[in-house]
């Protein structure tokens, strides 16, 4: 296409959104054309988040008003909520890329499980495809719906992809410890991300029955070519954003240390955005915050013959708004470190 793409965002308020309008600042290729919010209709995003004055102080619309400013339309909504949102895009022959859970989850009975929903257009389903870039953008083949992942399986499937894809897992070998910034709850107020409540604290929640658990085993089970089952615990860290995914495999037999990381160097060299540690090193937050990295340690545990693969990123770039871009990048063709060429800050 001629001149530069016309990026819209619908929830453009949430963190997501706001992240993404952020981002998209830098993008060389694309600008924000519009902007939505249901909250805020009628102000300028800068009155909601001043840290944009002067930058995009563009006036928050209703979705209509984005679908037709935009090319392609950015969904930074609940769940529940995008399905409808796609049904304008494509009627108005527009792309869609949604941030939220909607488009995640191919088998409908899984999304009614975690989710509580039944999906209200099946067919749009078969116009869209779910993608981590580093491992499934061969699967874009022009769809006009791209399912971007969330910010805990981006963590856990870049930290275990290679290990899935060439080695013998026993089904029920995986356990996932993650711990994530309170960003990752979204910008409504809940219990555990009131200050008191979240500040010098630290634990786990939704054991056992949290969201992202589908949508982990899901695409561990694409790279590993048979269903795949985890364990997968969540933690609440007192600070705004960052993830890191603690995880622990089990193998059937002793497995070499040294092929294992080797595979993972080989599986990742011309990755742009995935960061295979030098051995002995430790994946860490600060390294990666506001950037689309994701920092990868690799350690091995002689005495149980366990790997210990840890993944770091920032919930909000990689996790969210920056693999969105990505993923915007891909469906149009153009390369995909654009508007994406951040380091973290050093302090």
């Amino acid at each position: 296409m001629s001149g530069k793409i016309k990026a819209g965002v619908v929830g453009a308020t949430g963190y997501a959104g706001a992240e993404l309008t952020r981002l998209m600042l830098g993008h060389p290729s694309a600008d924000v054309a519009a902007v939505s919010s249901v909250s805020f209709e009628g102000q300028k995003l800068s009155d909601v988040y001043p840290n944009l004055l002067g930058l995009a102080d563009l006036t928050l619309e209703n979705e209509d008003s984005v679908i037709e400013k935009s090319d392609v339309v950015f969904a930074a909504l609940p769940h529940g909520l995008s399905e409808e949102l796609a049904v304008k895009c494509l009627a108005k022959g527009k792309k869609l890329i949604d941030i939220g859970a909607d488009f995640r989850l191919k088998d409908p009975l899984e999304y009614k499980r975690w989710y509580g929903l039944d999906y209200k257009h099946p067919e749009l389903h078969e116009k869209s495809v779910y993608i981590i870039p580093e491992l499934m953008r061969d699967l874009y083949n022009g769809q006009p719906i791209i399912g971007n992942p969330g910010c805990y399986p981006t963590s856990v499937a870049l930290a275990l992809a290679p290990v899935m894809k060439f080695f013998d897992v026993p089904d029920g070998g995986v356990i996932i410890d993650s711990k994530s910034g309170v960003t990752g709850s979204g910008r409504g107020l809940t219990q555990n991300t009131h200050f008191p409540d979240c500040n010098e604290a630290f634990a786990p929640y939704k054991i056992a029955s949290h969201r992202h658990t589908p949508e982990i085993e899901q695409t561990l089970s694409f790279l590993a070519g048979k269903r795949v089952t985890v364990s997968f615990t969540p933690h609440l860290l007192p600070l705004n954003r960052g993830i890191v995914s603690t995880c622990y495999v089990s193998f059937g037999k002793k497995t070499d240390f040294g092929e294992i990381y080797g595979a993972y160097t080989e599986f990742y060299k011309n990755e742009k955005f995935v960061r295979v540690l030098p051995r002995g090193m430790t994946a860490n937050l600060k390294n990666v915050r506001m950037s689309n990295f994701c920092d990868i340690s690799l350690h091995y545990d002689e005495r149980t013959n366990r790997l210990i693969a840890v993944g770091a990123i920032d919930n909000m770039v990689k996790g969210a708004a920056g693999q969105a871009i990505q993923n915007m990048n891909i469906m149009f063709g153009i390369a995909e470190d654009e508007g994406l060429r951040l380091a973290a800050p050093a302090f």
